[in-house]
């Protein structure tokens, strides 16, 4: 059942919002610049301490930045 949900992300969003490459991001949670950039294009799913840390750096949820695409979800 898993393998057709999609979980998307407002990163690319949240980065422009405060003009912070993926890099600042990156360096600011303690990732690789290619681990947040996987993130954004739907390559790699954060692991929960990721998303956590992602959110928190934002100040905001981590469902104000990622959300299941519920075109996949099939019953």
């Amino acid at each position: 059942m898993t393998n057709n949900i999609k979980l998307t992300n407002r990163i690319r969003v949240f980065r422009a919002e405060h003009r912070m490459s993926q890099d600042d991001l990156a360096k600011a949670i303690g990732v690789s610049r290619k681990t947040i950039s996987t993130i954004e294009v739907g390559r790699f799913i954060p692991s929960t301490i990721i998303a956590m840390l992602i959110a928190a750096y934002f100040k905001v949820s981590v469902e104000d930045i990622f959300s299941l695409d519920h075109n996949n979800l099939t019953s």
